[in-house]
């Protein structure tokens, strides 16, 4: 499920928003810290400024969601949305999967907005992207025809860290990594498909991948093995990287 094989090419026909999201956050990211005409000017009216949203600048509890405060965190935020979001765009199509990640977003940034006081501020796309975890997690418990054993222990292994290092870290949006999971997790039963559909890759044609989650079990292993040992420690990595700022 989190195992990438694509070519690039072959990754930005299949995963289309995750694909453009990506390269939203760098495009943005080096107009801002490069100072290319009106980047100044973007990070002004972009950042999640909580007394700006209270004064009417409703659009800031979206634009910080394609904000990032430095390399490492765009780099980061970006390699943890190119691993675990094709799986989930691919198996809720494009518009629910913008739902789900926009809506998790959202919903972290507007906890973000009532929970902190007036001149707090915040950039990231971490609360979206713990929306995708709390989906991942719904799945875990009340859709195990969608996810198999070896992802569920991943996810819960990436889960419990992620929760240990947000509250352990600091300058990190704790609200936001926290309503961004329960916006995901609440989303997600709204949106998943209601029964198991396909999910399986054959690249020798141009056609795109459907969806067999029964072929995607045979394939990935049915026990805690060293593959699973790996992506658990790449995501701790991810983790270690989208989680400082």
């Amino acid at each position: 499920m989190f195992l990438r094989t694509e070519n690039f090419r072959t990754f930005l026909r299949f995963y289309p928003i995750v694909s453009f999201l990506v390269a939203i956050h760098f495009i943005l990211w080096v107009w801002i810290n490069f100072r290319l005409p009106g980047g100044l000017y973007l990070l002004e009216i972009m950042v999640g400024y909580n007394m700006f949203i209270e004064q009417g600048e409703w659009w800031r509890l979206f634009t910080p969601i394609l904000l990032h405060a430095s390399f490492s965190h765009v780099l980061f935020n970006s390699f943890s949305l190119v691993l675990f979001g094709p799986a989930l765009e691919k198996m809720l199509g494009t518009l629910k999967f913008l739902i789900l990640y926009i809506g998790s977003g959202l919903v972290a940034n507007i906890a973000t907005l009532f929970l902190e006081h007036s001149h707090f501020s915040h950039v990231g796309a971490s609360g979206a992207i713990y929306g995708l975890f709390g989906a991942y997690l719904y799945m875990v418990f009340y859709r195990k025809d969608l996810i198999d054993r070896a992802n569920s222990q991943i996810i819960l292994t990436i889960l419990i860290i992620g929760i240990i290092m947000s509250f352990s870290g600091g300058n990190i949006n704790i609200i936001g990594h926290i309503f961004g999971f329960i916006g995901g997790a609440i989303i997600a039963p709204f949106l998943l498909p209601k029964r198991v559909g396909s999910y399986s890759y054959s690249y020798a044609s141009s056609s795109t991948p459907s969806f067999n989650i029964k072929a995607l079990k045979q394939i990935l292993p049915k026990r805690f093995d060293k593959t699973a040992i790996f992506w658990i420690v790449l995501g701790i990595l991810v983790l270690f990287g989208f989680l400082s700022k």
